[in-house]
Parts: structure tokens; C-alpha cells; sequence
């Protein structure tokens, strides 16, 4: 929030293309990484949705940063 904050992002005055460039100087402004593959770009929040763009399957386990399991150990997908 402290560029946001700082940026007075909140006000309509900003065109688009400066704010891609507040993006772009100041990542955190963006929660989730945009992720691009040959299947699509995609704004991954939550996070498991990087699954659905990758070109080849996840192998191993996918447990999130708060413990939930996405990918159990043998490849399958829970969630």
C-alpha cells in the first residue's frame, strides 16, 4: 500500500499506460505475477492457477505458502 499510498494511485487522473509503468517500477503493486506461456498469459492469483497455463503437467507436490494441498505427492490434482 505505501506506493499506492504514496502515488495517489486511487485518483482517476492516470491514464492506463502510467499506470502499467507504476506496475512495472514498483512490482508489489501487483499481488500475483502475471505468468505467460505458450497456452496464455494469465494473472495467477490465487497461485494454483499457474496450473492451468503450463504447458506440461506438475510432476511433484503443489502445496500452497498456507499449507493447502493443491498436488498431492503422487501428481494428483485435490484442488
Amino acid at each position: 500500500m505505501e506506493h499506492f499510498e504514496a502515488h495517489n494511485l486511487d485518483q482517476q487522473h492516470w491514464t492506463d499506460e502510467q499506470l502499467i509503468q507504476f506496475m512495472l517500477e514498483y512490482p508489489i503493486l501487483i499481488n500475483r505475477p502475471f505468468v505467460v506461456t505458450e497456452l496464455g498469459v494469465k494473472l495467477c492469483r490465487p497461485s494454483e492457477l499457474v496450473l492451468d497455463i503450463l504447458s506440461a503437467p506438475q510432476l511433484g507436490a503443489f502445496i500452497k505458502e498456507d499449507g493447502e494441498i493443491i498436488i498431492d505427492k503422487n501428481g494428483k490434482r485435490i484442488k
